[in-house]
């Protein structure tokens, strides 16, 4: 990052890969829930455990060297699983921590995942067990010796910390580490950039980005340090850093200006909505459960599917029939993670208020993760932020052809759980069944009517908007047994038999 940072920032400069080749990529985990003194094996099996870590470490490095893949931090987890006699993955591993919480090789890997969807190619990766982070560098000095021989080793262009760091880490880890430090917020601002097409996800990536930066500015240089107080320090005006900071600032509080109107914009187009009894869906769930394959299974948009997380940043919503004629909106949205940073949840507020505004929201899940619980929880967790919690849901459960068959024999559908692959189309007739039967704005009720056969135009109207169980032909009339929405009744009332 310069000293004198752009103020329109489209791709984080500190992601910007070098000119032919990808960017090549180390990223470092930290797993606190490990504790080395006292919780899991004592003192004396903590400095045995360590002092084997240090032996097999180096074996273990030469090893994944040999593949291209330096890998540190791994030998004193296995022995920490197996010197703990009677417990399950020796209180340590998926079942002492399962539930809602991610382990450390699970947010390991999504990492690399991300740093694969930003353009990078990871090279190596270091995971250390800590009681606690250390608050100069993170993970301590002595730790950051091994990781910057690592880095060194496999070449790394790039380090990506899984864990927030304050400014003052960031900048005591760039003076101390062999090529650039970015953090897990920062990696996700740059996917967010690099994948925002329309005008308006761009002003809200770029929102997100400058609130990041603005308390990251100082000690950027050493021209952007204040000047000191007395005689002879005084200077022409603002500093460097003044200067940044009012300009960015300032382009702040134009952005907000600019996001407000579309929130007023779209406040607008929904009271357009209300008018006509039309409900909203909203789709939600973790990156790449599948939202976007589902949202053109059911309406054919067309929406760009990509297996890369965050794939879809801007609000898609398009119409969908269900069983019953009745028409609704499904809105497309951005995916959740982990750890989503809060200035991209205000950011995009404009758009996720369609989500706490939607009349149901489909909660969908990958059903053949690992850490489907974790995931479900880190949504429930958005939600909350966003005050959705309490709108009606239906948990879609998608992906059921990447399950084994006799996983798929025990899946079971009930009145608020379904089960679909959206890729291969399987379960969306019933899928859009459970839509109709959940939503609770303009109800549909059963009646009979009765339609002189001259009526050519509500014939035609119940025939394209209601469900016809029964027809009969009497006396130059139409009777008729059938399922409308109410809103449709109240106009056709004169017709309708009690």
């Amino acid at each position: 990052m310069s000293s004198s940072p752009s103020v329109k920032m489209r791709e984080n400069p500190q992601l910007s890969a070098p000119k032919g080749r990808r960017e090549r990529v180390f990223v470092v985990g930290l797993d606190y829930r490990s504790r080395l003194h006292g919780e899991v094996q004592g003192a004396e099996g903590a400095k045995n455990a360590a002092r084997q870590a240090r032996e097999a470490a180096p074996r273990a490095s030469e090893k994944t060297r040999s593949r291209g893949l330096a890998t540190l931090g791994s030998p004193l987890q296995t022995i920490q699983a197996q010197a703990a006699p009677g417990t399950a993955d020796g209180g340590l591993g998926r079942k002492a921590s399962r539930g809602s919480r991610f382990t450390a090789e699970e947010s390991l890997a999504e990492l690399r995942e991300l740093a694969a969807s930003a353009g990078g190619e990871v090279a190596g990766e270091f995971l250390q067990p800590r009681a606690k982070p250390d608050p100069a560098t993170l993970v301590g000095r002595g730790k950051l010796e091994e990781i910057a021989g690592a880095a060194a080793a496999s070449r790394a262009d790039l380090i990506i910390f899984d864990h927030d760091l304050t400014p003052s880490q960031q900048r005591n880890l760039e003076k101390m580490l062999p090529a650039r430090v970015i953090d897990r917020t920062q990696l996700i601002l740059d996917i967010f950039a690099r994948h925002a097409r329309t005008r308006e996800g761009q002003l809200q990536v770029e929102l997100a980005q400058l609130e990041y930066l603005t308390p990251r500015l100082a000690g950027r240089g050493k021209e952007m340090s204040q000047l000191g107080g007395g005689i002879g320090t005084r200077g022409p005006g603002e500093t460097q850093l003044e200067t940044d900071r009012r300009r960015i600032y300032g382009r702040i509080r134009r952005l907000r200006e600019r996001l407000e109107e579309v929130r007023r914009i779209r406040a607008q187009q929904r009271q357009r909505r209300a008018s006509v009894p039309v409900a909203t869906v909203a789709l939600v769930g973790y990156t790449n459960a599948g939202k976007s394959t589902l949202f053109n299974a059911l309406t054919k948009a067309g929406v760009p599917v990509s297996p890369k997380m965050f794939a879809t940043l801007d609000p898609t919503i398009r119409a969908v029939e269900l069983p019953s004629k009745r028409q609704v909106l499904l809105s497309d949205t951005v995916g959740f993670i982990r750890h989503l940073p809060h200035t991209l949840v205000s950011a995009f507020r404009a758009t996720l208020e369609e989500v706490e505004r939607a009349a149901l929201i489909l909660h969908i899940s990958d059903a053949s993760s690992p850490a489907a619980a974790e995931q479900n929880a880190q949504v429930e967790t958005v939600l909350g932020e966003l005050n959705a919690r309490d709108r009606p849901r239906l948990r879609v459960f998608n992906k059921i052809d990447l399950l084994s068959p006799w996983q798929r024999e025990s899946l079971r559908d009930t009145a608020n759980t379904v089960h679909i692959s959206a890729a291969q189309g399987a379960g969306l007739s019933t899928l859009l069944e459970a839509i109709d039967s959940a939503l609770v704005e303009d109800p549909l009720r059963r009646v009979r009517v009765r339609v002189p056969q001259s009526e050519g135009k509500v014939l035609s109207q119940l025939q394209s908007r209601a469900r016809i169980y029964a027809r009969h032909y009497r006396d130059g009339a139409v009777e008729m047994e059938v399922a409308a929405a109410e809103s449709l009744l109240r106009r056709l009332r004169q017709f309708v038999v009690e």
